[in-house]
């Protein structure tokens, strides 16, 4: 999806929330944490079967979804 592949939507996990990799862990938490001063190194340290990349895509993803709608009349 858009070269999201690190972002997974499965009903059984999370109730289908955009997630990392198929793991218990939303794309939305890795966003909050980025937004509320958490450096990469911390969320690493916070959650050990997280990479960097999960934690860049997370924020790519939450930039695709915000982006403008250019399309839009």
């Amino acid at each position: 999806m858009f070269g999201f592949d690190r972002v997974t939507f499965d009903r059984r996990i999370m109730g289908g929330q955009a997630c990392i990799r198929g793991m218990r862990l939303p794309v939305s938490l890795i966003v909050n944490l980025v937004a509320h001063g958490k450096s990469f190194d911390e969320i690493l340290d916070e959650y050990p079967d997280l990479e960097i990349e999960d934690i860049q895509q997370a924020l790519k993803y939450a930039a695709f979804l915000t982006r403008d709608n250019i399309y839009a009349q």
